[in-house]
């Protein structure tokens, strides 16, 4: 039977793009291309989520690599884009609080860089988590399942009974190899409650 629910952040609890985060400089096309090739489409990005890199150090590197117009854009961004409004998913609040009113443990685990937890209350439902763990913290990145292991470990869970949603279907069948169940979140709160409802879980329609 399952008793706890583990959730991704970025497109599950928020709507998290580079497209959005870009949206406020008001940036012509050239520009905006630019950035989500050079900014979020390379590999500093990653590292951030991956704990191997600083704040500064991305910022730099970044800015070798993009015309001197846009370095203050690129340094707000990695060092704050937090600070920006969140853009919650429509119903998502609702779902973790129903469920945490049903007596389900409710988790995070995010591939995030080290400012996670000074953002996270920011989030509508924040304050039903039982625990969170960050992919920067951890040195270790979704889907790779040592990630799922150090999460069952660290909250004394027991992977049978627990559920993972996330966007990403890899980071998904990285769960289920080490015995989690789980689903693809596509956006739709709706159809993840029947999801839920269909692996025996407790919740309205």
């Amino acid at each position: 039977m399952i008793d706890t629910i583990v959730f991704d952040m970025g497109q599950v609890l928020i709507r998290w793009t580079g497209e959005l985060l870009l949206e406020k400089y008001g940036l012509n096309d050239e520009d905006k291309g630019l950035l989500l090739r050079e900014l979020f489409g390379d590999v500093e990005w990653v590292m951030l989520d991956h704990g191997t890199i600083s704040f500064e150090e991305a910022a730099e590197a970044v800015c070798r690599r993009v015309p001197e117009h846009l370095h203050s854009v690129v340094r707000e961004v990695v060092t704050g884009w937090w600070h920006q409004p969140m853009r919650p998913i429509p119903g998502m609040a609702d779902l973790v609080r129903e469920l945490k009113g049903n007596g389900y443990g409710i988790y995070l685990l995010s591939n995030a860089n080290l400012a996670l937890r000074s953002y996270f209350p920011r989030i509508p439902g924040s304050e039903c988590f039982d625990g969170l763990m960050v992919s920067a913290e951890e040195k270790l990145l979704k889907p790779n399942p040592e990630i799922f292991r150090t999460l069952l470990e660290r909250f004394g869970l027991e992977a049978e009974r627990c559920f993972f949603v996330d966007d990403s279907p890899a980071n998904v069948e990285g769960a289920m190899s080490v015995g989690l169940s789980g689903c693809v979140f596509k956006g739709d709160t709706q159809a993840l409650r029947r999801k839920l409802r269909s692996a025996g879980i407790r919740c309205a329609e």
